[in-house]
């Protein structure tokens, strides 16, 4: 052992004339997060699916009957009951918006809802909380049979609503939600916004370094330079200068990173972008590009109409007994059709007899008036069977 490591052992080592104090900041902690990021206080998360939950509940339900001119909307009270009165505690869009959310979010791909009826009539249809439903395989076959339990009540499928979403690769009959494939990108999320906040709530912008001049001693404990720090560098008002001795103290400007350079913006848009993706929301939901009339009609006909007819089929197999009727949502009145399209479009199914004037104006959100019922055609349309009877193709001899 060396002389002079031995003299630092045994007794107290000589100190320098000179002492540095660093003045770090103490976000650290706040930067850092870990444990389990649940989705639904995701706010990109959140947003995406409460747009889906939000367009799902304001859809018209129509209950359809097969006729042999085609398919016809039927008004009774079973439509009323499904499509304006549910359940007498909700509305009918947030009772759609609480089976949506559970499908996507809280109930990991299943949302329960429980038909209640008197005398063989429908009465309400009260939606599950996912807190109180357990989906338990049935022992004697798992893969193709199960019990919902609703308070440890156990319930036969057969008698519930249950909407699924994202099947499960073993319970097929299972919904898995979006809990897997977002897990990763709710934890990059969740510390891209921890460490924005920690940088604009550090308190030293940026880090400093002091150099202390003559005053060793007592300046070398925590307690001598927390006292620096309070005589010489804290200020009463934000932007106040600094007054030091000029001979005493040496200020250098160490610059940490900024969020530009850890680039923070970009990967929150690339994640947000991920969001956007498996969720199915177009990106501009989230805030991420520009707003695409062809991205929305494309969002509302490949992910909301799919939805839309999964739980038409539930309720369908489930509530209607009449093997000619069916539950249909109208998710055309979620395209976005400008005027000029909707004027271009219906004048000309108008003009060839499609549709009749009054159904033009419905679609303009004008109310019908008299006279306007009737199908009309322009003369110059004709069957094909008379193709060959125009006059410009007899010739006068």
């Amino acid at each position: 052992m060396s002389k002079r490591r031995q003299k630092r052992e045994n007794g107290t080592p000589k100190r320098p004339d000179n002492a540095v104090a660093f003045l770090v900041t103490d976000a650290g902690e706040d930067i850092c997060v870990s444990g389990y990021t649940s989705l639904d206080h995701n706010p990109e998360i959140m947003t995406a699916c409460r747009t889906i939950a939000e367009l799902i509940g304001s859809i018209t339900i129509h209950l359809m009957a097969n006729t042999e001119n085609g398919d016809v909307r039927v008004v009774n009270e079973l439509s009323r009951a499904i499509d304006i009165d549910p359940i007498s505690t909700m509305t009918r869009s947030h009772w759609m918006e609480s089976i949506v959310m559970n499908m996507l979010l809280y109930g990991n791909g299943n949302s329960i809802v429980w038909p209640h009826t008197w005398d063989g009539l429908l009465r309400s249809l009260e939606p599950i909380a996912a807190e109180r439903v357990l989906l338990q395989p049935d022992t004697d076959n798992p893969y193709r049979y199960y019990k919902i339990l609703i308070d440890g009540v156990a319930h036969s499928p057969e008698n519930m609503l249950h909407f699924t979403y994202n099947p499960d690769d073993v319970y097929l009959w299972k919904g898995r939600g979006l809990r897997v494939s977002l897990k990763d990108v709710a934890m990059n999320l969740k510390q891209a916004a921890a460490t924005e906040k920690g940088f604009m709530e550090s308190k030293w912008k940026p880090s400093l370094i002091v150099k202390v001049d003559a005053m060793t001693n007592e300046f070398s404990g925590p307690e001598g330079r927390r006292k620096l720090r309070e005589d010489y560098l804290e200020t009463g008002e934000v932007g106040a200068p600094w007054i030091i001795p000029a001979q005493q103290f040496d200020v250098k400007e160490v610059r940490p990173l900024s969020l530009s350079d850890l680039a923070i913006s970009d990967m929150v848009q690339l994640d947000k972008r991920a969001v956007a993706s498996i969720v199915g929301v177009p990106p501009f939901v989230l805030g991420v590009g520009d707003y695409s009339q062809k991205a929305w009609n494309n969002f509302i006909q490949n992910k909301i109409r799919p939805i839309c007819i999964a739980i038409a089929q539930e309720m369908t197999k489930k509530l209607i007994l009449s093997p000619k009727m069916y539950l249909r949502f109208n998710t055309l009145s979620l395209m976005d059709w400008d005027l000029q399209t909707i004027s271009t479009v219906f004048g000309a199914l108008s003009d060839r007899g499609m549709v009749s004037g009054n159904e033009v104006r419905d679609r303009l959100g004008m109310s019908p008036v008299d006279g306007l019922d009737e199908y009309r055609i322009l003369e110059n349309y004709i069957g094909i069977d008379y193709t060959n009877q125009q006059k410009k193709l007899i010739q006068e001899d």
